[in-house]
């Protein structure tokens, strides 16, 4: 269920939001991440991801997340899950007059094929392949990111 933004805001200024986090890695071992468009982490490269819906199972979520963000929908068996971790930024998708705080439950998705249908310019403005040691120096590369590897 979407929320309009009057509703949404109220819900990111008083609660944790929850999403799944996409740690893609390819044949070569390295990482797809996206520069984002939207705040927080505007700006920054980042997994692909996105939150979780009510009343929206984790394995449904998966799938249209994968579809959303990767352009090729992946069942959640596909999957390695890394684990919950959390995320507090200083601001949030509307403003910066309150905080955002997720809890992202981070999936590994190891792919054997290409990704040729990368949705452009909803999250992302572009996407990139990163070995992990220059993936971990960038600067670009947001913290949260990071922490995945």
């Amino acid at each position: 269920m979407l929320l309009n933004n009057d509703v949404f805001s109220t819900v990111i200024e008083n609660t944790p939001l929850v999403s799944i986090d996409l740690v893609v890695l390819n044949k070569q071992g390295q990482a797809l991440l996206g520069q984002r468009l939207n705040r927080p982490a505007k700006n920054y490269w980042f997994v692909p991801g996105g939150r979780i819906l009510k009343n929206e199972s984790l394995a449904n979520a998966f799938k249209r997340l994968t579809k959303d963000e990767l352009g090729t929908e992946y069942s959640i068996e596909q999957a390695d899950l890394l684990g919950p971790f959390d995320h507090f930024y200083a601001d949030n998708v509307f403003s910066d007059k309150f905080t955002t705080h997720y809890v992202a439950i981070a999936y590994i998705l190891k792919l054997t094929q290409k990704l040729d249908n990368l949705p452009m310019n909803i999250q992302h403005n572009k996407y990139k392949w990163f070995d992990i040691d220059t993936l971990m120096k960038d600067k670009q590369v947001h913290e949260n990111t990071k922490r995945y590897f």
